[in-house]
């Protein structure tokens, strides 16, 4: 294993939710999240006291931030701060994100 280059077979894997996938990759005090959503699949409501901030790489979803509800395709950005509700749904394709979490979601270490 290279300290600096983790393979996927290095990285955790996780099933989140219903046909919602992570990857996961960690540093000391942050942590990088590889997202792959089903189509229709929802990331439930929820909340963590970690910041995240992330970018749709492909695909179309909704999210629901803090009560506020937008339409996101391909290159499209959130940010979330710590302890604000959160939810995501995936239309009819495919949907990959990354997510950056700081500090280290443990849960998904």
């Amino acid at each position: 294993m290279s300290l600096y280059f983790p393979t996927n077979a290095d990285s955790a894997h996780h099933a989140i939710f219903a046909g919602v996938n992570i990857t996961t990759c960690v540093c000391e005090k942050m942590m990088l999240s590889y997202v792959e959503l089903e189509p229709h699949s929802v990331v439930a409501e929820h909340s963590h006291p970690h910041e995240q901030v992330g970018i749709l790489l492909e695909g179309k979803a909704i999210f629901t931030i803090g009560g506020e509800e937008k339409l996101l395709t391909k290159g499209d950005m959130w940010r979330i701060p710590g302890n604000v509700k959160h939810r995501v749904v995936a239309l009819e394709d495919p949907v990959k994100a990354l997510d950056v979490f700081t500090p280290i979601r443990e849960d998904y270490r």
